[in-house]
């Protein structure tokens, strides 16, 4: 297999330097060959300490920035990592795994796209109109950064996520330290060193590359940031939460997904077959808005099934460097052993493998494209996150049975709806309770438009204008305009003399 980055890399970045902390050594294998690509020494509780304290020296400076200097570095970021693209394409296959297409048309190019978009909302803060709304005084709002922001950040789109929650805070004045998780470090480096090329101040843009139980703990916790922003596992977003909560931080949380595929008597089969098949091998099935549980009118139940297997069964599984390649490993061994004990469990608890459902002979932990229908409501598969190439299928009677089902989970990030119908279509987006339905597609993203669930999937918003959000505070200035020392409120507190 082809393809590869530097061997040795810098531990952390902190106040505009690449640092090489004194941790223990760590390295980055490529989960296609299980061999590494690269090796760096881990960060320490020590080191949030010095990143956090570099972020809140460089806050007055950069929030104090005017929004056409912050977009201005913030632009030539985008040209610069436009320039380097192939750089991170190559990064990012690396250490990931994902076949070369996916970065290369969708993780390098979508994040260009998402650093563009915020380098112009810098510049486009909105708030109530100024006016005298009580008669006596001019009221005014103020968008003012946040502070210094945490985040930690999760090994499926490495890039993309730190591009997520790095950017809207940058646009806001924020200051940042990002912990990205200790598998997939390189492409969060790189963009911090490209944005220091791009003329971001020292201290504004912080990286620490340690484990999630000290560092991420730390950095979570740590009483000296303003904001928590997380993207990751419930089960690891309500701890993060929890750290955050000692000191009262403001908290952003995407995680989970279990997103359900609904597909109506009237949908355009095979459409709804491809759409089910890319929905829900995308990245290897490593994507909280993977379509999981498809949810098939009974009439068309069969053939949608058939269909689905037919597909999976032509998926190029192999080397992801190679562009024919359609689907590439997990992310390592230990997620593989936890995707095939799910789906090993699974006829036990009613579910029939119609397609997959084995480890390819391969190196490294790749794992065919699964099909599981007739699951049971209650089982495993349909129920919990897979976060691997798994499709359960189950039918459903009537319209209300069918979104019932949508329904039917913890979670709430993603779904869609597949119909020629309007009416169906626009029930379903009503009444399906996640934070992004699709109608007669599934997955596609743009920056222009948030992201972010219900539920045990968090709450809060990545991408497009509202994620800003998370990252501002609302100020009322409210000015006196009479000149007058006896204002007729004052009677409520006390009588004139």
């Amino acid at each position: 297999m082809t393809g590869s980055v530097s061997t040795s890399v810098a531990s952390s970045w902190i106040d505009g330097t690449a640092v090489a902390t004194g941790g223990g050594l760590h390295q980055v294998i490529n989960p296609a060959t299980g061999d590494p690509v690269a090796e760096y020494a881990l960060a320490s509780p020590a080191d949030v300490d010095a990143a956090v304290a570099s972020a809140r020296a460089a806050l007055p400076g950069w929030s104090g920035a005017t929004p056409a200097e912050r977009s201005a570095v913030l632009f030539a970021l985008a040209r610069l990592a436009d320039r380097q693209a192939d750089a991170l394409v190559a990064e990012e296959v690396s250490q990931t795994g994902k076949p070369v297409r996916l970065a290369d048309e969708f993780d390098v190019p979508g994040s260009v796209d998402n650093i563009e978009f915020f380098a112009g909302a810098a510049r486009h803060l909105e708030g109530k109109a100024t006016a005298e709304y009580s008669g006596d005084h001019t009221s005014s709002i103020r968008r003012e950064a946040v502070g210094v922001v945490a985040t930690i950040t999760p090994w499926n789109y490495p890039l993309q996520m730190a591009v997520w929650k790095v950017l809207p805070a940058l646009a806001a004045g924020c200051t940042v330290v990002i912990k990205p998780c200790e598998l997939t470090p390189l492409t969060t480096l790189t963009l911090a060193r490209l944005a220091d090329e791009a003329g971001l101040p020292a201290g504004v843009f912080n990286v620490v590359t340690g484990l999630g139980g000290d560092v991420g703990t730390a950095l979570a916790g740590h009483r000296d940031v303003d904001v928590v922003t997380f993207t990751g596992s419930t089960p690891v977003g309500r701890k993060v939460m929890a750290a955050a909560a000692v000191h009262g931080h403001r908290t952003q949380l995407e995680l989970g997904g279990k997103a359900p595929f609904v597909v109506f008597d009237d949908a355009d089969l095979d459409a709804a077959i491809q759409g089910a098949a890319a929905g829900a091998l995308i990245n290897s099935g490593q994507d909280c808005t993977a379509a999981t549980r498809a949810i098939v009118a009974r009439d068309i139940y069969d053939d949608f099934v058939a269909g689905v297997a037919e597909v999976f069964g032509k998926v190029v599984v192999g080397d992801p460097h190679d562009s024919d390649t359609d689907l590439g490993p997990l992310i390592s061994m230990a997620h593989r052993a936890k995707v095939a004990g799910m789906v090993e469990r699974a006829p036990a608890q009613g579910g029939r493998i119609v397609a997959g459902g084995t480890a390819p002979d391969l190196p490294g932990s790749f794992y065919l494209p699964t099909v599981i229908a007739d699951v049971d409501e209650q089982s495993e598969v349909y129920r919990d996150e897979i976060f691997g190439p798994v499709l359960t299928v189950r039918s459903f009677t009537d319209d209300d049975d069918a979104l019932r089902q949508a329904n039917d989970t913890a979670y709430g990030l993603a779904a869609s709806a597949w119909t020629r119908d309007v009416y169906r279509a626009q029930r379903a987006s009503r009444e399906i309770n996640a934070g992004c339905v699709w109608l007669n597609d599934h997955i596609p993203i743009i920056s222009e438009m948030p992201h972010g669930g219900v539920g045990a999937s968090g709450f809060g918003k990545d991408m497009s204008d509202y994620s800003l959000e998370e990252y501002l505070t609302i100020k009322h200035v409210m000015s006196d305009i009479t000149g007058v020392a006896d204002k007729q409120w004052h009677r409520t507190v006390f009588a004139k003399r």
